[in-house]
């Protein structure tokens, strides 16, 4: 499994010294957000075909790998299209001034190729051993992780009509999926780790598994995911009502405040 370990470690490295190289000539340090999906997809990748032979629930962590991070990643690229560096990196960049070109290549491209290869154990697990056929937590993760997919797919491709055709900047999206959580594509990205964990739960160490996910959770709704939105419209009256009424993460019947 270490050297699993190692090979991705270099793969990633390769990866994500590539995308600060492009962001360095683009000046757009936002774009390692596009590669976030893709280097997990490296992971898989790189994994599956230094093993000789494969099992199906290895094929199976994958493909499904696959089909999440390069979806996301050519959803984020259209999105980035004509909007320029995202207003975060925008503000890291001021504020690392003259140094920040080499603080960006550690606390933006190195860390996150860190954090991918900490939250990667499921995947680097998984083509560590072969189990044979499936069993019933791997068809049971499947189901778990198509709920995930569809949660995030239909979440993101909502927001984007939504963005096609609101009124101004500040309006707020509480329709659709969003209507029940506030984060449907987050909440849908959890649930899709959280699938991955199942299928590989069996595997002698597969509990780790479970731990990466919980991690991902956090990141989602301590760091990176939820605390930016909520940070930035924390001033929108419109966007506080939706809070109120609408539950942050997991989806739930919006509440009706009594007047």
């Amino acid at each position: 499994m270490w050297v699993l370990y190692g090979i991705s470690g270099v793969a990633v490295f390769i990866f994500m010294s590539l995308l600060f190289f492009i962001a360095q000539v683009k000046k757009d340090n936002s774009i390692v957000d596009i590669g976030w999906g893709l280097g997990f997809v490296i992971i898989a990748l790189t994994t599956f075909m230094y093993q000789q032979g494969y099992d199906g629930r290895q094929l199976l962590i994958t493909i499904l790998v696959c089909i999440w991070g390069i979806r996301l990643a050519v959803y984020l690229f259209i999105r980035s299209i004509g909007r320029g560096e995202d207003y975060r990196y925008a503000n890291f960049r001021k504020q690392w001034g003259s140094r920040a070109v080499l603080i960006a290549f550690f606390r933006v491209f190195m860390m996150q190729g860190f954090i991918m290869l900490l939250l990667a154990y499921p995947i680097i697990r998984v083509h560590s051993k072969q189990m044979g056929a499936f069993d019933l937590t791997a068809y049971l993760g499947l189901a778990v992780w198509i709920v995930g997919f569809m949660f995030q797919t239909i979440g993101d491709w909502q927001l984007r009509q939504f963005k096609k055709n609101r009124r101004n900047q500040e309006e707020v999206l509480t329709s659709g999926l969003w209507r029940y959580t506030r984060h449907p594509n987050y909440f849908g990205e959890a649930v899709m780790w959280w699938g991955i964990a199942l299928i590989v739960l069996p595997l002698p160490g597969g509990w780790g598994a479970l731990i990466s996910s919980l991690l991902i959770n956090l990141l989602l709704i301590k760091v990176s995911g939820v605390p930016f939105l909520d940070r930035r419209y924390a001033n929108n009256l419109a966007y506080q009502q939706y809070k109120r009424e609408t539950n942050r993460f997991l989806p739930w019947f919006p509440r009706i405040e009594r007047r």
